[in-house]
């Protein structure tokens, strides 16, 4: 909950500090993601309380339909005039003022699939090429459905959170193998057959090649980092947010973060997202000690996904990864994106509550009396 609170009132203040002069410019209002933001994290705390109060059972039990609600919402945003295609991309269905974009929730539905899965057939899992090769499947129509979006960045991140998973759940290590080298192999195939993703892998490599084009992005964030060297410019006085940078308040808001408040800041954030991601591990760790397996891979699912969607982000901003669309969890100004973050912690305070309330019934054996 620290780490969570510190991180979220970061994000408030810097949505505000990198989207003031775009916001103005845009639709005349200087605060107008900064109230879209407030409003956004009021419903995400509002989730977060549902969620807490949700036995974890419930969520096993309906996890094959939350998983069929992600599909067919990942099936309808594809549909022109239902989805909204914003930067070449349809990721977002319009609901009114709001926007919804399925493959947030997708991401935490795949994991809860994954967790029940895992639960169901885990000697299957640990033993046999079809426990491995069934999940499998579940996961690459979920990635199918996101790369023709295309969210390539999305793809990656539950890809990833469930290779952890398969990993932690003890798949041998031959079979781990042969699924990271066929990952591999069909993630540069989607990067090579993607004339606009090969573009960001190029002016990744190189943002100063082309830096008024392909690599322009790249190179504005490196700029922001470079002027904020070792405690930053000051909050408010960042340049590179003042149209200089794309997607200051989204994307790339933590590179306006190094400007203006230096490598200290960003070590600062770095360790804040630390404690979140071992807090929501040792969570799990309680639950599988306890015998709750399905609540342990749900919290090991939670903790991958926040630490390989924020390692991705801050790298992305850094220059060590290419550029890919994501949200850095909880500081990102994005609707979606906080409201599954908040529903995904109060998953995590639901199983650790009743990791308490397990321990707490546990019978007290009377002296000289064998437990």
């Amino acid at each position: 909950m620290l780490s969570a609170g510190i991180l979220f009132s970061i994000g408030l203040i810097m949505v505000a500090s990198a989207s003031m002069s775009v916001a103005e410019a845009t639709f005349g209002n200087p605060f107008y993601f900064l109230i879209r933001h407030l409003i956004y994290m009021m419903l995400g705390m509002g989730v977060g309380l549902f969620a807490l109060r949700v036995p974890i059972a419930t969520w096993q039990r309906f996890s094959g339909i939350l998983l069929l609600t992600a599909f067919i919402l990942l099936v309808l945003v594809l549909i022109p005039g239902v989805g909204r295609r914003i930067n070449g991309s349809m990721r977002w269905i319009g609901v009114g003022p709001l926007t919804l974009q399925p493959s947030e929730l997708a991401k935490f539905a795949v994991v809860t699939y994954m967790s029940a899965y895992l639960l169901r057939r885990q000697e299957e899992v640990r033993s046999s090429w079809s426990g491995f090769i069934k999940p499998m499947a579940v996961v690459g129509i979920a990635v199918l459905l996101l790369l023709l979006e295309p969210d390539f960045g999305a793809s990656m991140v539950t890809v990833s959170a469930v290779l952890g998973m398969l990993f932690l759940a003890g798949t041998p290590l031959l079979q781990f193998a042969v699924l990271i080298s066929g990952v591999l192999v069909m993630g540069s195939m989607a990067v090579i057959f993607e004339p606009y993703r090969m573009k960001r892998l190029l002016a990744f490599t190189d943002p100063w090649a082309d830096q008024f084009n392909s690599g322009y992005q790249l190179a504005q964030s490196l700029i922001a980092f470079g002027r904020g060297e070792w405690t930053g410019v000051g909050l408010g006085k960042s340049v590179q947010k003042l149209f200089y940078l794309p997607e200051a308040h989204t994307d790339f808001v933590f590179a306006v973060y190094a400007e203006e408040f230096g490598l200290v800041g960003v070590l600062f954030v770095i360790g804040l997202f630390w404690l979140l991601v071992r807090s929501a591990v040792r969570i799990g760790q309680q639950a599988e000690l306890r015998n709750q397996i399905y609540p342990a891979y749900l919290a090991y699912g939670i903790a991958l996904i926040i630490a390989v969607q924020a390692l991705v982000n801050i790298g992305v901003n850094m220059g060590l990864f290419p550029t890919k669309g994501l949200t850095l969890p909880l500081v990102s100004y994005g609707g979606t994106s906080l409201l599954i973050v908040f529903l995904m912690l109060g998953v995590l305070l639901r199983i650790d509550s009743e990791n308490t309330s397990a321990e707490d019934n546990t019978p007290v054996p009377r002296k000289g009396v064998r437990p």
